[in-house]
């Protein structure tokens, strides 16, 4: 086994998920990533841990969500039952062909999502990681080979993230007591949000793997301007490019898209909380330096923030202060690396991609 998957199991169970003696730890994976699962089973074996695997199938969901009527989907009491006793889960992604469930209806994924929802909020109470196997559909769609796409995986995962944590530190210590944060790119992004009273987290693979961001919870009913997101997303197989969106009291008023604009419909018309920011995230793994259409690794590239439209993530929301609810939770990339700043009450702290504790930083152009 290559060397580089032993090492990425390592950093799931020791330091993403921290797993203990006697922990019930659920697996889920596709079997593309079976390599991975086989080493992290290792590793569970060694700590003495009960692990359970499901295999993860786009192609049966596709199947199931094609046939079934969408007022038949409720919750899953059985599914549910098993979160609840899960002391662990780790969810890793591959993929043999990223455009799977292209052609299920956007209505049915909202309506499986609402029912699935209390499933997703008990996993979010649970000690647990996402990360990627790397496989062929992801590296196609990344427009890499197969091997240069696992070079770049494992440049991206096994790191050393206590320095990882330390350098986004600097970027927490500012976004944290912060009132309102300013994000500008070109002539075509203009946006400021409400982050005071909010909790600035920082990411170092201990949710994602990989990690390398720092991300807070905008207060809903803040944000105000326009973004145009310049880096594509990929959602259910479908790529959304040149995505807009316009805010007025925090609520989506106009949006367009340049390609599958229907899509994006879809996803804003999941509930009332999907009009509304859930999270503003700062990229800032530069071992991350290209984009393969993966949110998992493209909204912590370095140069980049993205903004999620839906859910916000609760550990970022302390108890008293308004918590946008919604079930879904969609990222959305802008390139910082030109023409762009963060100013943060009135200050600029990033220009150029370029942070203030960071050489070569410019605050006035």
């Amino acid at each position: 086994m290559d060397p580089r998957i032993e090492q990425h199991a390592e950093v799931i169970v020791e330091h993403s998920t921290t797993v203990e003696a006697d922990d019930n730890v659920l697996v889920m994976a596709p079997s593309v990533a079976e390599d991975l699962v086989v080493a992290v089973a290792e590793k569970l074996g060694e700590k003495g841990a009960n692990p359970g695997y499901h295999l993860r199938s786009s192609r049966a969901s596709r199947a199931y969500m094609r046939a079934a009527d969408e007022e038949s989907f409720s919750l899953a009491d059985h599914k549910l039952a098993e979160m609840e006793e899960t002391d662990v889960v780790i969810r890793i992604g591959g993929a043999r062909n990223t455009s799977e469930t292209s052609d299920v209806a956007g209505r049915k994924r909202a309506a499986f999502a609402k029912a699935s929802k209390p499933i997703g909020e008990e996993r979010m109470r649970k000690r647990w990681v996402a990360t990627v196997h790397p496989s062929p559909g992801n590296a196609q769609k990344a427009e890499m080979s197969t091997e240069a796409y696992a070079d770049f995986v494992y440049d991206a995962v096994n790191k050393d993230w206590d320095a990882q944590r330390e350098h986004q530190a600097q970027m927490v210590d500012i976004l944290d007591p912060a009132d309102e944060v300013r994000i500008v790119s070109g002539e075509t992004t203009d946006v400021t949000m409400s982050v005071e009273g909010m909790v600035t987290a920082n990411d170092y693979a201990e949710l994602n793997l990989p990690g390398g961001e720092v991300y807070t919870a905008p207060r809903p009913d803040s944000v105000e301007g326009e973004v145009l997101f310049d880096k594509p997303l990929v959602r259910h197989g479908r790529e959304i490019d040149g995505a807009r969106l316009v805010f007025e009291d925090g609520r989506v008023v106009e949006y367009g898209a340049d390609k599958n604009e229907d899509v994006l419909g879809e996803i804003l018309d999941t509930d009332e909380g999907a009009k509304r920011l859930g999270e503003l995230g700062i990229g800032m793994n530069r071992d991350i330096d290209e984009f393969t259409y993966n949110m998992l690794f493209d909204e912590k590239m370095g140069d980049t923030i993205h903004l999620a439209i839906g859910k916000a993530i609760e550990h970022t929301v302390p108890d008293g202060e308004p918590l946008n609810e919604s079930a879904t939770h969609v990222d959305m990339i802008v390139d910082m690396s030109e023409d762009s700043f963060i100013e943060v009450d009135g200050e600029i702290v990033q220009r150029n991609g370029t942070f203030r504790f960071e050489e070569g930083f410019e605050a006035d152009v």
